[in-house]
């Protein structure tokens, strides 16, 4: 019995070691960077095709681009609008600034919650949703890429407009 537990015993530290291993850096691998960004600091571009053109955004964490968790800024104007869409994945939206109108369906109505700065949402995969800014408003959304939008209304796609009007 004490044979068994002996050799129990050395699997479970050798099994041990061996997972401690694979989870310690590897020589090639160069550690993950600390990254603190003050709000002057915060890199504004313009958005990606998919929002309409008026707004700025700016990449926190992250490549949305890729199958990884990602973290990004919308700054909007006052009665920016962003038209009934839905994301394959989930979406962590946090008001960061200024007032956010947030509607469920796939049309823009009146049945919208106004968020202030410092509400948070979240919305799983696939939910029809649309929002409008309330004044000039930041919000951060978080979650897993890549981002993707698909808006319900193809014409609504600002993406494809800027297509058609390319000659």
């Amino acid at each position: 019995m004490r044979a068994s537990l002996a050799v129990l015993f050395v699997g479970v530290m050798v099994l041990g070691a061996g997972i401690a291993r694979s989870q310690a850096p590897s020589a090639t691998t160069p550690p993950a960077e600390h990254k603190a960004i003050a709000p002057g600091d915060i890199q504004w571009g313009d958005p990606p095709p998919v929002f309409n053109k008026g707004a700025k955004f700016s990449v926190l964490y992250g490549d949305p681009t890729k199958p990884t968790v990602y973290i990004v800024r919308l700054k909007m104007p006052a009665g920016y609008k962003i038209m009934p869409h839905w994301h394959p994945t989930d979406e962590n939206v946090t008001v960061i600034s200024g007032s956010f109108a947030v509607g469920m369906g796939d049309k823009m109505d009146a049945k919208v919650k106004g968020l202030p700065a410092g509400s948070f949402f979240s919305m799983p995969a696939k939910m029809h949703h649309f929002a409008v800014a309330k004044g000039e408003t930041i919000v951060e959304v978080a979650g897993m890429g890549p981002f993707q939008l698909t808006y319900i209304n193809p014409e609504d796609d600002p993406s494809k407009q800027r297509a058609s009007a390319t000659p």
